[in-house]
């Protein structure tokens, strides 16, 4: 078995990145990772299918320096989840999620995700059956309800099931998702934020670790749920799109260590993974658009957005590429001091 992190998770789980599909794979996780040291990165959803019957085992795939890293699962069948949670934790993930909160078609046709919402004994089924045979945290991450549901009333339940059967953290995203009539963007954006109930979770049950998530874009706004007493936040898209504003600051501003990091360092520390990629027969879009929004309100953006989108897609495009968009970066830095 791959020797695990030694990283305390919990105090990872202050800040985490939210799972996104198509977004947060391990291109997007390394980069991340060079910008906090400290911060919880997840997966994209795996589903227990893919793994445990399609034989897909590349998509359990990451580098070493992610860690703290945890794998997001989707599924419903607590046998089938069993068996991907300890590839999973054999591949040497620090946590194992459970996917109780994305709302599309394709995941609800397939029986899990929010729909789960309306199924917390058999949830608290599959949490027992993955707690069972790994050694690394089994976790939840739920929406407050779905439809027609009262978060006020299915929520507390929710979390009780789960509790009793071995789920000690859970991240809440803080609104409902209608299954039917809203998109899955829709769903991110239209039901309301409730954030109180989810504080009002961590004062009903205070041995469970609750992240929110849902709506938060920067660190301030996450040190305020922090310092009301919920244990973590997860940011998503904010995280994704404006990187440097949200984890080049973390561990300073939210875990208390290390320094602010630089994003024109963190590109030179980029180019030998870019490298190693293209050697591996990758192609540079595929870590490129990960990096689009590293110089998001600064000087230069939009240079750098253009000339990386149009260069990485050109044939044999290689860290050159980079290269020239950083040089752009740095000249517009330079204008401005002068200014």
């Amino acid at each position: 078995m791959p020797e695990k992190s030694s990283v305390d998770i919990r105090k990872s789980a202050r800040l985490s990145v939210a799972p996104m599909m198509d977004w947060t794979d391990r291109n997007c996780r390394f980069l991340h990772r060079l910008l906090s040291s400290e911060s919880l990165l997840y997966t994209e959803m795996v589903t227990a299918p893919a793994l445990v019957r399609g034989g897909a085992l590349h998509l359990l795939d990451y580098s070493p320096e992610e860690h703290p890293v945890a794998l997001q699962l989707g599924g419903s069948d607590p046998r089938e989840l069993a068996q991907a949670a300890r590839m999973g934790a054999e591949a040497g993930y620090d946590e194992i999620n459970l996917n109780c909160g994305c709302p599309s078609d394709r995941v609800q046709s397939g029986t899990f995700g929010a729909v789960l919402m309306r199924e917390p004994a058999r949830v608290a089924e599959c949490v027992a059956a993955m707690r069972e045979v790994v050694n690394v945290e089994v976790t939840v991450k739920c929406r407050i309800g779905v439809d027609e549901q009262e978060p006020q009333d299915v929520l507390p339940a929710f979390l009780e099931q789960i509790k009793a059967a071995g789920c000690d953290r859970v991240t809440i995203h803080a609104r409902k998702a209608w299954l039917q009539g809203l998109s899955p963007k829709e769903n991110r954006d239209i039901p309301p934020l409730d954030y109180e109930l989810v504080h009002q979770m961590k004062a009903e049950f205070p041995d469970l670790h609750i992240s929110i998530n849902g709506g938060i874009t920067t660190l301030a706004q996450a040190q305020e749920h922090l310092d009301a007493g919920l244990d973590g936040v997860m940011i998503g898209r904010a995280a994704y799109h404006q990187p440097t504003d949200i984890l080049a600051e973390a561990d300073p501003l939210i875990f208390g260590t290390g320094q602010i990091a630089d994003p024109i360092d963190v590109v030179q520390k980029m180019l030998p993974y870019v490298e190693a990629h293209l050697a591996d027969g990758g192609r540079m879009h595929q870590i490129t658009r990960h990096m689009l929004g590293l110089f998001a309100g600064r000087p230069g953006a939009r240079g750098w957005r253009r000339m990386l989108s149009d260069g990485a897609v050109r044939e044999n495009a290689g860290p050159e590429v980079i290269l020239q968009a950083l040089d752009s970066i740095a000249s517009n830095a330079r204008v401005e001091q002068v200014v």
